[in-house]
């Protein structure tokens, strides 16, 4: 791997359980990696020679396990998925004290925060939180540096994230607040965010929890959504659809924004639901490059750890 510029120096950290464990340092760091690795990629194609990283799934994913599959074999690594309950035919502890004789991380998509928090307690070698119930780093990196990219900084932006107050709610309060951006967040009277993370943003920067979605809206440069029903919470389709419905992010909600703003969701969408179709196709929608930005960040994150 090329040597890093001088502007460029790689700033400490152990494991990414959940945001706050990237200082703003590494967090404006991974960000400004990701985008030369984006333009340059062979650059970096042995960046991770011989290493052998663990993907740990308890939840279904596309982007999560592709990405993060694709990543480390872009970066010449390798890696072993196993998909299951994890702690459940031995303690989390034993799990991590396992894995970490053999591969040199561990990433894992979850239920729990509390599965996370004990892998990295016990594993000597990095553990990525890849989503868990409360947090989504890997996301919310995502989103930010497709920002980046389609407004050329980050710093005065306004987020508009409308539905759910769930982790990349949480995930995009912590990051984008420390990087200069005021964030809005628009739920359901019930289904606000974490009242201790929105407190924790609210010391980084501007941070708004409201009701209504117009408010939220107004003035801003990306508007937000994910689906109304996370996994896990099936049984509350129904309710929540009614309950979430005037917060569908559709054509003329959209058009209370900045005209040049931009959608932006996490996927996989409900079209009808929390959005329109009309909206996922239109001009202004960046979902895709999102999806795309995965990749790159994920590449980003695992060299600012391992590389």
């Amino acid at each position: 791997m090329a040597a890093p510029t001088p502007s460029l120096t790689k700033p400490y950290a152990k494991h990414v359980a959940s945001d706050l464990d990237l200082s703003t340092e590494a967090l404006s760091y991974t960000l400004d990696l990701a985008i030369r690795m984006k333009r340059t990629p062979a650059r970096f194609g042995k960046a991770l020679a011989g290493r052998y990283l663990s993907l740990l799934f308890e939840k279904p994913s596309l982007r999560t396990r592709l990405t993060f599959e694709l990543a480390i074999k872009q970066l010449g690594g390798d890696a072993v998925t196993c998909v299951g309950t994890i702690g459940e035919r031995e303690p989390v502890k034993d799990v991590a004290r396992n894995l970490d004789r053999w591969v040199q991380a561990i990433v894992a998509r979850v239920f729990s925060q509390t599965t996370i928090d004990e892998l990295a307690q016990w594993s000597s070698v990095p553990v990525i939180n890849a989503l868990s119930d409360m947090y989504h780093p890997c996301q919310a990196l995502a989103d930010l540096l497709t920002m980046k990219e389609r407004f050329g900084r980050l710093d005065g932006l306004k987020l508009a994230f409308i539905g759910d107050g769930n982790n990349v709610a949480h995930s995009l309060m912590l990051d984008a607040t420390r990087l200069g951006m005021q964030v809005a967040v628009a739920t359901p009277q019930g289904y606000a965010p974490n009242a201790q993370i929105v407190a924790q943003a609210s010391k980084f920067g501007g941070v708004t929890v409201t009701d209504d979605a117009a408010r939220a809206v107004a003035g801003a440069h990306c508007v937000y959504t994910d689906v109304w029903t996370s996994m896990g919470q099936e049984a509350e389709t129904e309710h929540r659809k009614r309950v979430f419905a005037p917060f569908q992010v559709n054509q003329a909600l959209l058009g209370q924004a900045r005209k040049d703003a931009i959608f932006m969701h996490c996927l996989p969408a409900k079209r009808g639901q929390e959005v329109t179709d009309e909206v996922m196709e239109s001009p202004q929608s960046a979902v895709f490059d999102e999806a795309e930005n995965r990749l790159h960040v994920q590449k980003a994150l695992l060299v600012t750890l391992l590389g």
